[in-house]
Formats: C-alpha cells, structure tokens, sequence
C-alpha cells in the first residue's frame, strides 16, 4: 500500500510539472503576444506586461502569492500543497521562458518584421525580453486561439488531475461565493470576464476579449476530456413487467450489474420494478435495440453521467 501511494504521488507530481511547463508554453508563445487575456492572474499580467512593460511571472507571482495567503486566512488552508508547488512551477518555468524566447509569436501568418515599420497597418507590435517593442507580425488569430485554447486546456487539465487546483483568480470566486452564496461557477465566470474585458478597454479592440472568450470555450472542453476522459455514460431507469428477462440481458449480454428496486405507480398504485443501471454509449444502444423484444411496454428513462466511480468503471480517490 505504501509503495502504491508513493507511486501515486510521484505521478501526481509529474503531472503537476508538466502542466505548470505547458501552460508557461501557452501564456508566452501564443496567449500573451496576441494580447489576450483568457482570465486568471495571467491573463491580467499580459495586459500589464503590454502596457507597462515588465515580465509576466513577476507581475503574476505579485497577484498570486497575496491571494494565497488571503484564500488561506478567509477559507483555511484548504489549497493543498500542490496548489503551491503548482502556483511555483508555472512561475518559474514562465519567467524562465521569457528571458530565452522573449515575447514572440510561434503562430502568424507569414509576415514576420524585425525593427521599425512606417506603416504597420493591421501588424501586430510584439517585445524581446526587456520589454522594448523589436517587430511586427500579421496575426492569425483564429489558429492561434484554438492552439493556444488547446495548450492551456491540456495544462490546466493535467494540473487538476493531479489533485492541484490553478489557484489565482479562483480564489476572488471562492471568497465572494463564501460571503454573497453566489454560485462558485457564475462567479468564476464574472470574475474571468472582467480580467476578459481589461484587453478591450487596454487596446480598444474588439476582437481581442471575442477570442479570449473563444479560447476560454476551447480550454474548458480539453479540460474536461483530460479530466474525466473520452468515454461518456449514460445512466438508464427502465420499469418493466419482464424484470428477469431484462436483467439477464444486462447480466449476460452487456456483462454489467445494475441495481433493481420496487416502486409503486402513482396512478393505479400497482407495484413495478425498475432496474437501475449504468451503461456505455455502445452498450446502451445494444440494450435499446434489444428492449423491445424484451418487453415492448417497458418505460425507459436515460440521463447523461458526468463521472462514474466504484467497480467497473473509474476508481474511487484515494485522498
């Protein structure tokens, strides 16, 4: 057991390293010379970066160390250590890829210019490390919002799955959600959407808090396959006469349990069985085909599952 748990941790702990390292990725290559600002203490640290040049990691690391302690003195130290080491990780491997790759774009759409331009048009300015604007390129927007949705969907997921959590700005939601009881989801939403908003009143351009919102879309959809993975389930209540017919079918032919219980109808009052059972996509559409031959009269009911966890299906936590 202990070997296990260590084993256990040191994934964890892998995961959380490489998340923190591929989200620095996303925020330096493709988030911060757009001028984006995808929520979090990162995406009001870019805006700042543009506007009074001095490196993200510093201006992130000052929001985030104070909210720490804040969330730690409000909610109790309910972060974990991962949180920090997290909170650490993506600092330094931020401030370490500023000073090697500085502020260029990876993505731009063929026009890429070193210096001075007389008329830039719709060329983008972008910095070297020290924060002096050296270039100009074409943007393409739109690959390198979905890009950047990507990486940063892939690194936040990682981090989550490691037991950590992305701290930052989520800590203002928790806090307000402690004393207005507020959902914890409606606040990180306005919260992300004001740190959204600060790149349209800093730039004055439009397109910039869209396809913030965009690239929050697509990260959020990553996240939630690296988390809970590709495999969706479906959960069926099925009343039915031929109670035993059904359940060898379940038992036999899908190789899944289920639950049975006794109910009573609300019209009649006669007493039915229902069968309780989580199934796969592909195995729910085999028990439908095959239901009618069962029993024609039977009454279905089937709902989405986010998460399944006990046996057969995800493991429980252990923490």
């Amino acid at each position: 057991m202990q070997k296990a748990n260590w084993k256990t941790q040191i994934y964890s702990y892998i995961l959380v390293i490489l998340g923190s390292a591929m989200f620095a990725v996303g925020d330096v290559m493709f988030v911060n010379p757009y001028h984006m600002a995808p929520g979090g203490t990162y995406g009001l640290s870019n805006v700042f970066n543009t506007l009074w040049p001095w490196r993200i990691s510093l201006y992130a690391i000052c929001m985030d160390i104070p909210l720490l302690l804040i969330g730690t003195w409000v909610l109790g130290p309910k972060f974990g250590v991962k949180t920090v080491v997290s909170t650490i990780l993506i600092f330094c491997f931020t401030f370490v890829l500023e000073g090697w790759w500085g502020y260029k774009p990876l993505i731009h759409d063929g026009d890429f210019v070193m210096g001075v331009v007389a008329d830039p048009g719709t060329m983008v300015p972008f910095q070297d490390k020290s924060g002096e604007m050296v270039g100009y390129f074409r943007p393409d927007y739109f690959l390198n919002t979905l890009v950047g949705g990507l990486i940063y969907g892939l690194a936040i997921g990682l981090v989550f799955r490691s037991g950590a959590t992305s701290g930052g700005s989520d800590i203002i939601s928790m806090i307000f959600h402690k004393f207005t009881k507020i959902s914890l989801g409606t606040l990180t939403l306005i919260v992300d959407g004001c740190i959204t908003l600060t790149s349209f009143i800093a730039f004055k351009d439009i397109r910039l808090p869209i396809y913030s919102i965009l690239l929050i879309f697509i990260e959020s959809k990553v996240i939630d396959l690296v988390v809970d993975g590709i495999k969706s389930y479906k959960t069926a209540f099925i009343v039915t006469e031929k109670i035993d017919e059904v359940r060898d079918f379940i038992i036999n032919e899908l190789e899944r349990g289920g639950t049975c219980f006794a109910g009573t109808g609300l019209y009649q009052g006669n007493e039915r069985k229902m069968i309780y059972v989580t199934l796969s996509r592909t195995d729910l559409v085999k028990l439908k085909s095959n239901l009618r031959l069962l029993d024609p009269q039977a009454f279905v009911n089937i709902i989405e599952s986010s998460e399944i966890m006990g046996l057969g299906f995800k493991a429980l936590p252990e923490e």
